[in-house]
């Protein structure tokens, strides 16, 4: 089971350890020694370099690979002890706070969080009383992390209540959680009890989650490769094709197709595909005058129909 999203930022700040101390470390050594696959060491890699000692983008971690080895180019850099500005100290002060909140922390995590603060408080001094006036409120998406982000950790199944954009209607099921990621949205990946399938759940989709007392026991899965993103569509999908105006051309950098024909007017037409045709019935809507569905012609018919209706359900009120 992968790990989840704290165990992850443990893992990755000890890497920087490990790294300045073994400088060309081979990349298979590594993901050895933290028990990883390469793929999730070189993930890691990804990250870290938009990390650093300040938030405003100066002494970030240089740090590259080539595949092979692993070079940490300015460990000299950022090895200077960190004195922190007032307002870097208020913003770490007040998301700790926030994080400390969060349902579904383990309470060992949150003591741990809460010794950090105070100690940052006292070396803070009068930015601390400042922060003490601030606060932050989470998202519903924030407790449905921490809800799936506990369940990963004891190995639990969760009870959702979920919302289908394709089937536009909310849907209860039991799941056994697989691993957090994020590709622009945050997601769930996860073993459906009720398809009997490997599903991903968009978190800000989630109405309602509840943990079980249920073990969670998903089948063993070769995790996804996420690398050239979440929507990889196959050459078996069925085909639909976009055709839009220049207000449209979004498209064709939003969702993955086969072309892009250029259109005298300055539009594009667009071929895709998807294994659920149906859910571009939105997209459809969405584009309004900038675009319409050219094929297959029972998909350019239904977004007529739905379109149709919606203009009927305006001109009504």
């Amino acid at each position: 089971m992968a790990a989840n999203a704290i165990d992850q930022t443990r893992r990755m700040l000890s890497l920087v350890t490990y790294l300045r101390e073994r400088p060309g470390a081979h990349v298979a050594d590594v993901a050895r020694a933290f028990g990883i696959t390469e793929d999730e060491l070189i993930s890691d890699l990804d990250v870290l370099p938009m990390c650093g000692t300040s938030f405003r983008g100066g002494d970030l971690l240089d740090i590259d690979t080539d595949g092979d080895r692993i070079w940490w180019h300015n460990p000299d850099d950022v090895a200077a002890p960190l004195r922190l500005a007032a307002d870097e100290a208020t913003a770490l002060l007040v998301a700790a706070r926030a994080v400390a909140t969060l349902p579904g922390l383990r309470e060992s995590d949150r003591d741990a969080l809460l010794r950090a603060t105070a100690k940052l408080e006292a070396a803070a001094g009068e930015a601390a009383g400042a922060s003490a006036r601030l606060s932050v409120t989470f998202e519903s998406e924030g407790g449905v992390f921490a809800e799936v982000d506990r369940a990963i950790s004891e190995r639990k199944r969760l009870w959702v209540r979920y919302y289908s954009p394709a089937r536009d209607e909310l849907t209860e099921r039991e799941v056994d959680p697989i691993r957090l990621f994020a590709v622009g949205h945050t997601y769930m990946e996860a073993w459906c009890r009720l398809s009997e399938a490997r599903r991903t759940f968009r978190l800000d989709r989630v109405a309602e989650i509840r943990i079980l007392d249920e073990h969670a026991a998903p089948p063993e899965l070769e995790l996804r490769d996420l690398s050239a993103g979440l929507v990889q569509p196959s050459a078996d999908d069925p085909e639909v094709v976009v055709e839009v105006g220049p207000g449209g051309r979004w498209v064709a950098e939003y969702y993955p197709h086969d072309r892009a024909e250029e259109l005298q007017d300055g539009g594009l037409r667009i071929t895709l595909r998807t294994p659920d045709p149906a859910s571009l019935r939105r997209l459809a809507l969405r584009l309004g005058s900038d675009g319409r569905i050219v094929a297959p012609a029972e998909l350019a018919d239904s977004a007529r129909t739905a379109a149709t209706a919606a203009l009927a359900a305006y001109e009504g009120v």
